[in-house]
């Protein structure tokens, strides 16, 4: 494993929290706007919950695809 894997891997968990706190902060305020209190809130986390992880497991398979190429 060279610095650049490490590298990409050390933000995954710092990507997962960023797309929840993003979701959950654009559908509170969206839920503000337009009065819908707390249905945008929830529908924002759940995205941002959704976002995390597809960009964890996009992580994980470019991860574990660089390793069988080189065995």
């Amino acid at each position: 494993m060279n610095w650049r894997q490490i590298g990409n891997l050390s933000g995954v968990g710092l990507t997962l929290v960023i797309c929840t706190v993003l979701g959950l902060v654009g559908g509170y305020y969206l839920d503000r706007w337009l009065g819908t209190e707390p249905w945008l809130l929830l529908v924002g986390l759940l995205f941002g919950i959704a976002a995390g992880f597809v960009n964890l497991f996009r992580a994980a398979g470019m991860w574990t695809a660089d390793d069988d190429g080189r065995s």
